[in-house]
């Protein structure tokens, strides 16, 4: 994944929400945040690891392989290690 720095800023809501799978979301959340991305921690409730690209756009690092969500749409797939 790249990020481009664009000279407009974001101007409403992601109209396409895109999950990037990786066998370690911590070590790709600090690579994310070396390239300038950011972590969302209002949706750590949730369970998921959701980051935002340098312009705010909003993705979600998640496992490769199946996880388990809640009737209330929780998962914990990153156990204590969530924004770390």
């Amino acid at each position: 994944m790249g990020f481009q720095r664009v000279a407009e800023a974001k101007s409403g809501k992601n109209r396409l929400h895109f999950d990037v799978a990786s066998p370690d979301p911590a070590a790709a959340q600090a690579r994310v945040e070396a390239l300038g991305g950011r972590l969302l921690e209002q949706y750590a409730p949730g369970g998921f690891l959701v980051m935002a690209d340098p312009e705010g756009n909003e993705f979600c690092i998640i496992p490769p392989g199946p996880f388990e969500v809640d009737d209330e749409g929780r998962t914990d797939y990153l156990g204590d290690r969530h924004g770390s």
